[in-house]
């Protein structure tokens, strides 16, 4: 083997086995970037500016492409993920938090906090499709599994509004406890839970009916009932069990989703927003907005294994396999 087979061999290697890992993508609200940590490592590999005050995070299905909420850019940021590249800007609407993509990889369902809207975004035309009246400071936002229904939670209004994908109009409006936060479909879809931030609770309602089947209440033992804060959760891929931030009691509960039961509280950094899992599910990824911090937690154990420096008041989070 010559010299030069020899310095490309050895350069190729690392680069392929760093393309072969995993990663979860955090957003820094104060810095302006993205943290890119290495899933077998857990180390901060890339830090990638955007623009101001990045919050949602998600990836396109086949993970070719990722889309920031650029919240006071007013602007949803589309960014190639190997280079870290902007590709372009989609018209997003004023102040856009969370969004979703629709299962059809095409559709953005965006909450635009200082409008009061849903604005629907064709990614590949790069056009607004829909901009729909909800309640004030629309934040949370979900999409069933079958692409049918998309919701909006307006906090200020405390309802969750049910969206026909089909007409781009509501249809439903059911109550929540006072300021929701965050959205997502369980049970293949049958059932729609939403986390209220000061209300202190995840309700859960039927799809079919739009109504309230059950309501889960936490408590933090020697952690004052104010700082229970549920905001981001997520579901194991059995959604036999929840994880739900509890925000500034700085604890993530365990729940079991069948039961609605409150089995375990884990202890993570200071202001817990939201999660994101590894691949195969085994750890979960917390951002830690006060403490500017992610802990990372072996869910089999449910305790935490790490914390990682991110960058100020990180918010949102993302897997890349």
């Amino acid at each position: 083997m010559t010299l030069k087979s020899l310095f490309l061999a050895s350069t190729l290697i690392p680069l392929a086995t760093l393309a072969q890992s995993a990663e979860i993508w955090v957003t820094n609200e104060k810095d302006d970037t993205i943290s890119v940590i290495d899933v077998d490592t857990l180390e901060v590999t890339r830090t990638i500016e955007t623009g101001e005050r990045p919050r949602g995070i998600t990836f396109s299905k086949d993970f070719s492409r990722v889309y920031i909420c650029a919240s006071d850019s007013d602007t949803v940021q589309v960014m190639d993920p190997d280079t870290g590249e902007i590709l372009f800007d989609l018209p997003s609407g004023e102040d856009p938090e969370q969004f979703v993509l629709h299962p059809d990889d095409r559709h953005l369902y965006i909450a635009n906090e200082d409008d009061a809207i849903t604005t629907v975004v064709d990614t590949q035309t790069r056009k607004v499709v829909a901009q729909i009246d909800v309640g004030i400071e629309p934040e949370g936002m979900a999409v069933s599994p079958d692409g049918k229904i998309a919701i909006t939670t307006s906090e200020t209004t405390n309802m969750a509004h049910w969206i026909d994908t089909e007409t781009q109009e509501l249809f439903a409006n059911t109550l929540v406890d006072s300021r929701p936060r965050h959205a997502e479909f369980a049970q293949a879809g049958r059932e729609l839970w939403v986390s209220a931030e000061i209300g202190g609770t995840v309700s859960i309602f039927d799809v079919a009916s739009q109504s309230e089947k059950g309501k889960i209440n936490f408590e933090v033992k020697g952690v004052h009932p104010d700082r229970v804060q549920p905001v981001g959760f997520e579901f194991t891929e059995d959604e036999k069990t929840a994880f739900v931030a509890l925000g500034p009691s700085n604890h993530v509960a365990v729940v079991n989703a069948e039961t609605y039961e409150v089995e375990d509280y884990i202890l993570v950094g200071r202001r817990v927003w939201h999660m994101a899992f590894s691949p195969d599910k085994s750890k979960l990824f917390t951002t830690n907005g006060v403490s500017g911090d992610v802990t990372v937690i072996d869910v089999a154990k449910r305790t935490p294994i790490k914390t990682i420096k991110v960058g100020r008041f990180p918010w949102g989070a993302a897997m890349r396999p």
